[in-house]
């Protein structure tokens, strides 16, 4: 009885643990993950970012030595629980999942890298060139000015052709919807009794128009004559 409370206290302080040392690998995972995000990213890693990466490295072993300690308290347990089967494999598939995520993340930070490094090794390389040779430097210029020209053109063309859709789309749907009430008026009219009711409303509504502004004018009146 002793040995099975000594168990389940050991197993309860190692998965709290691995749940602390888990927390803390999710938080240095997205701060890791900012490295690659830098507009611009340091031709070779930073202090920062070779000390967060070996934190990483150590969480991740010291996670992998508790589950496996864990492991052995279910091992060794004559009747475990199908609980703590399900907190064991939850933890070690988030392990799994967090190696992945510091993998991918350090791969994509050295591609980034790479394409930075390479991008200003290209603009160090043009920028010299034209130094050496200002005409063609000045040539160059000419040459980027157009094209930001012809960009710019293309964005005008772009966005009057959308205006002119805009607009026959309007056209469009002017024309349905005059076909609708077109429809409209000729089945009404071949409904009997449809049209003289249309008449009945449209009188009782200038009727009531009428009525409205005599009393307005009236009241109008009464204000100014006793004022």
């Amino acid at each position: 009885m002793a040995a099975t409370t000594s168990s389940t206290q050991g197993w309860a302080q190692l998965r709290q643990q691995a749940r602390s040392l888990e927390t803390q690998t999710e938080m240095l995972l997205h701060t890791y993950a900012q490295f690659s995000n830098q507009t611009n990213i340091p031709p070779k890693p930073t202090d920062e970012e070779r000390h967060t990466e070996t934190r990483l490295q150590e969480l991740l072993d010291k996670r992998e030595s508790v589950i496996s300690h864990l492991t052995r308290i279910l091992t060794s347990d004559p009747s475990p629980s199908a609980m703590k089967q399900n907190n064991l494999s939850l933890l070690s598939a988030k392990l799994s999942d967090h190696r992945r995520d510091l993998s991918r993340l350090r791969s994509t930070l050295e591609s980034a890298r790479t394409r930075a490094n390479l991008l200003g090794s290209v603009r160090d390389d043009i920028s010299a060139y034209r130094a050496a040779n200002p005409e063609q430097g000045e040539a160059d210029y000419m040459l980027d000015e157009r094209g930001r020209l012809d960009r710019s053109h293309d964005v005008a063309d772009s966005v009057l052709s959308q205006a002119y859709a805009v607009q026959d789309s309007f056209a469009s749907q002017r024309e349905r919807l005059a076909h609708i009430n077109r429809r409209i008026t000729l089945a009404a009219s071949q409904v009997p009794g449809i049209n003289t009711l249309i008449t009945r409303i449209s009188a009782r509504k200038r009727r009531d128009g009428i009525i409205m502004g005599s009393f307005i004018a009236f009241c109008f009146l009464m204000f100014w004559f006793f004022s």
